[in-house]
């Protein structure tokens, strides 16, 4: 694999159907990671909470309020998830950044480098812990602080393109860009403050569509995987 040590990001929208958490689509996520984690890969996770609620959508409430309930969001997914896992046979933790002992160990990069290493799939809830900052970026600082190879950004689309593939129909997928040409062509790939920390730790970006497990595994072996995103000049497309 190109990629042995991973932080796959997984949105809240991948965990809901007919209801904000569906078991169905839970599971299905659950799958994805256990084919990765059936060869080999040592994994963390971050998964969002759009499912349930967005900070930013918190119309005037306070904004450190609202993240703090789209933190708590995001803790519902992982014990969701942290299940799924369960119930696959996955070895899983699941840690969040805000002290809920009742509910999931605190989070410590000690206790989850040890589980990485050990193979089991760490699950880190509720963000970086701190309002403003989005999980994109959480699950930027999480890949830094396991020494990931790559951070796997999971999406409903399959890369990075030159423009929006919905509404322009002559938009190119990039196959790899430099952090540096995402930021100047001001692509919507992820928030800026997590594109500009992987860039400053050299830390490789993947982008790829969640459709099936086949996917996940391309993502990991860095082959037809979406969009590539890392500090070599320029940018390649499909």
């Amino acid at each position: 694999m190109k990629y042995k040590r991973i932080l796959l990001k997984l949105s809240g929208e991948a965990l809901s159907g007919k209801t904000p958490i569906d078991f169905e689509h839970v599971l299905t996520a659950a799958g994805h990671i256990k084919a990765l984690h059936d060869i080999s890969c040592q994994l963390g996770v971050v998964v969002g909470g759009g499912n349930i609620w967005r900070g930013r959508s918190g119309g005037t409430m306070d904004r450190s309020r609202a993240d703090n309930i789209g933190m708590l969001a995001t803790a519902m997914n992982a014990l969701a998830l942290e299940q799924a896992l369960i119930d696959l046979g996955v070895p899983v933790r699941a840690m969040s950044a805000v002290s809920m002992e009742v509910f999931m160990d605190s989070y410590s990069a000690r206790e989850a480098n040890k589980s990485v290493d050990e193979g089991t799939v760490v699950i880190f809830a509720c963000g970086s812990g701190s309002p403003f900052f989005s999980t994109d970026t959480a699950a930027a600082l999480r890949a830094a602080q396991i020494h990931a190879d790559a951070l796997l950004l999971a999406k409903n689309i399959d890369g990075i393109y030159t423009a929006d593939p919905n509404i322009d129909t002559n938009a190119k997928r990039y196959v790899r860009i430099s952090f540096d040409e995402v930021i100047a062509r001001n692509l919507k790939a992820t928030d800026l403050t997590a594109m500009s920390f992987c860039r400053e730790y050299g830390l490789p970006m993947v982008v790829f569509e969640m459709r099936s497990d086949e996917s996940f595994v391309m993502a990991a072996n860095g082959v037809n995987a979406g969009t590539i995103v890392d500090n070599e000049p320029g940018f390649e497309l499909a």
